[in-house]
C-alpha cells in the first residue's frame, strides 16, 4: 500500500454507456523550488521506480521515489531567460532513461547531461547545436535522439562510448513534435507539427520510411506513446488523441476528444489504458483501448488549470504536471477490468 499522505485510492465502476465516470481529486507532491516550475517532458524509470522530473525555472531535477512520494534533488543546472514573456525561466525540460543512465536536456544552454540512474552521480555531457525538446534513448544503437524544432531536425547523439558526442544531425521536412521507440523493430516515430504528420524513421538507416496524415487539423499532433506488442500508436493532438495501426498504412482505429490543452500522452500497456490530460479544461481522461484499436473514455479526473503531460509508474499510478503550483498530481491506478 503506498503512504496514504501521498496517494489517494480511487474505485471506479466500468459501465458501457457514457459518460465517463467522475473521480476524486488526486494527491499531489510538491516540488522544491517552486511555485512555479516548469514541467516538460518525464520520464519514469521501471529499474529504480523513480521519476525523473527536469524542473526548468529552479535549476533542479527532481527525482521522485514512486513508492514514497519522496523527492531527491539534482541542482545547478543551467537556467536562462524566456524567450516569450510571461513564461518561466528556460532550463532543464526533457528526460530519457537509458542503460544504467538518465540523460537530461537542457533549454537553457542547449546541453545534454547524463546522471546515473542509481546513485545521481553526474556520468558525462554533451553540447548540442540547438536547443533538445524531446529525448528518447534508442537501446538497439545506443544513442539519444533529441528533437529539435527549430532546426526541422533530429541529433542523434553515440552514448556507446565512455566520452559521448554527436554522431550525425536528421534534417526533416518539419518540425518534430513528441517522439516513441519501437526497439525491437528498430523504428523511431515522431510527428511534424506544422504539417500534421507522422513518421517512422529507421533507426539503422536513419532514413523515414512511412508518414501518415496525423488528423489533428491546423494546430497539428503533440506527443506519442506506442504499444509496440499491437502496433499501435497513440497520437496526441490539442484536443485528445488517435490511434493510428502502423502495421497496416497508419490507419485511424480510435478516436477520444478530451477537452483542450492537450501535449504529451501516457500509456499502460499491460491494462491497455491511455492517459490523456486536457490542460485548458482541467482534467485527465482514462480511455480503455479495446481489441481491435477503439478507445473509450472510462472516467476522468479533474486536475488543476494547465495541468498537463502525464506519466504512469509500474502499478499504474499516474502523474500529472501542475507547473502553475509546483506540484506533481498523483491520480491512483485504474483498473480496467473492473
Amino acid at each position: 500500500m503506498m503512504a496514504s499522505n501521498i496517494f489517494v485510492l480511487a474505485t471506479l465502476l466500468l459501465t458501457a454507456a457514457p459518460p465517463p465516470a467522475a473521480v476524486t481529486p488526486p494527491a499531489a507532491i510538491a516540488l522544491p523550488g517552486g511555485p512555479p516550475v516548469g514541467m516538460d517532458y518525464l520520464a519514469y524509470d521501471p529499474a529504480t521506480d523513480r521519476i525523473w522530473v527536469p524542473a526548468g525555472n529552479t535549476s533542479n531535477v527532481d527525482v521522485v521515489d514512486a513508492a514514497t512520494g519522496k523527492v531527491a534533488t539534482i541542482g545547478g543546472l543551467a537556467t536562462a531567460p524566456p524567450r516569450r514573456p510571461g513564461r518561466p525561466r528556460m532550463g532543464p525540460s526533457s528526460a530519457t532513461v537509458g542503460d544504467g543512465v538518465v540523460w537530461i536536456g537542457d533549454r537553457a544552454d542547449d546541453g545534454l547531461m547524463a546522471y546515473d540512474a542509481k546513485t545521481l552521480a553526474p556520468r558525462g555531457a554533451v553540447r548540442l547545436a540547438a536547443m533538445p525538446d524531446g529525448l528518447q534513448y534508442v537501446r538497439r544503437t545506443r544513442e539519444v535522439w533529441v528533437t529539435t524544432p527549430s532546426e526541422h531536425a533530429i541529433a542523434i547523439v553515440d552514448v556507446s562510448k565512455k566520452a559521448p558526442g554527436l554522431a550525425t544531425t536528421l534534417k526533416l521536412a518539419g518540425a518534430p513534435e513528441g517522439y516513441a521507440i519501437d526497439d525491437g523493430r528498430g523504428l523511431f516515430y515522431t510527428n511534424l507539427e506544422d504539417a500534421d504528420e507522422t513518421l517512422a524513421i529507421d533507426v539503422a538507416s536513419r532514413k523515414v520510411v512511412a508518414t501518415w496524415p496525423a488528423t489533428c487539423g491546423a494546430e497539428g499532433p503533440r506527443g506519442l506513446a506506442l504499444d509496440e506488442a499491437h502496433r499501435w500508436l497513440f497520437v496526441a493532438c490539442t484536443n485528445g488523441a488517435r490511434v493510428l495501426d502502423v502495421a497496416h498504412g497508419g490507419e485511424v482505429l480510435g478516436r477520444v476528444d478530451t477537452g483542450g490543452g492537450v501535449d504529451n500522452l501516457a500509456y499502460d500497456a499491460k491494462q491497455r489504458l491511455l492517459f490523456v490530460a486536457a490542460g485548458k479544461d482541467a482534467k485527465l481522461t482514462v480511455t480503455q483501448v479495446g481489441d481491435g484499436g477503439a478507445l473509450r473514455a472510462l472516467a476522468t479526473v479533474p486536475t488543476a488549470a494547465g495541468a498537463r503531460n502525464p506519466i504512469v509508474d509500474a502499478r499504474g499510478t499516474a502523474y500529472v504536471e501542475d507547473a502553475n503550483e509546483g506540484k506533481l498530481l498523483v491520480v491512483a491506478p485504474v483498473s480496467a477490468h473492473r
